[in-house]
């Protein structure tokens, strides 16, 4: 791959995964948009691990919390906050799981295409802005209920169809149960460690049974670019949402999906 095509998918995807504008739009439209060849599976995988490694590096305490109570939850029965809420993520992660073990290659086949992602673009931005504008904010995550699991993992399971966006679908369901902007983020952000460790591994698996040959240069560059982007995103935008909220970004996807519009189905 050249270095630019590096650079600049694995910035995208840095900076788009965590953000509710949807990462995998983006990096299907940037390459047909440039007339760039198509990256391949490998440089997929590079940069899901390099985002991977830069939530679970923001989200280390919270995280190593999370595992150390849902462990003492299994083995000596103690439970507690922290084990509700590591439960409460595995219930979350379900649906998608399935779905997308048994709808992959349709989705693949079928939705990959530039007015789908423009269609989804939109509609789910006005979701997402009539949950920001409606919603209490008025719980935080260790709040949510056995329910409110299973009503976010089914809402997760949109997020296979490109242009949906994972954490914008995940954070508008928050909004909608009544978690604060925060609190939906940070939801948001713990349900995206299990899926992308899923995903990714799936995605290897294809890659090891494909027997393609590897540019270890492009992955390494991919994974390094993306997790200092998707670090930097992160960071930026847990306090710039409690202060702000989502209209910005729901005024992109917008005008994205109008460009989409005015470029595929003119």
């Amino acid at each position: 791959m050249e270095l630019e095509h590096i650079l600049g998918l694995g910035l995208l995807q840095g900076i788009t995964e965590f953000l509710p504008i949807s990462s995998s739009a983006h990096l299907i439209l940037l390459p047909l948009l440039l007339d760039w060849t198509d990256q391949g599976l490998a440089f997929d995988v590079a940069v899901h691990v390099g985002t991977l490694l830069a939530i679970i590096s923001y989200l280390r305490k919270d995280l190593s919390l999370l595992i150390m109570a849902w462990f003492c939850s299994v083995f000596k029965q103690q439970q507690s906050a922290q084990s509700r809420l590591a439960w409460l993520i595995i219930i979350a992660t379900v649906p998608v799981g399935l779905a997308g073990l048994f709808l992959a290659d349709l989705i693949e086949l079928y939705l990959r295409s530039p007015l789908v992602i423009a269609a989804t673009t939109i509609g789910f931005g006005l979701l997402l802005w009539r949950s920001d504008s409606t919603g209490t904010r008025l719980r935080q995550q260790h709040q949510l209920t056995l329910k409110d699991a299973v009503v976010v993992g089914l809402y997760q399971v949109l997020a296979l169809i490109p242009g949906t966006s994972r954490s914008g679908i995940t954070m508008t369901a928050g909004l909608f149960l009544g978690l604060t902007r925060e609190a939906s983020a940070r939801f948001s952000f713990l349900l995206s460690v299990p899926l992308i460790f899923l995903a990714g591994g799936f995605k290897s698996l294809e890659l090891v049974a494909s027997g393609t040959s590897v540019d270890w240069f492009s992955m390494l560059m991919g994974v390094v670019v993306s997790a200092i982007s998707a670090f930097a995103c992160i960071s930026v935008f847990i306090k710039f949402v409690e202060k702000v909220g989502m209209l910005p970004f729901v005024i992109y996807r917008l005008l994205l999906g109008v460009f989409l519009l005015i470029i595929y189905a003119m």
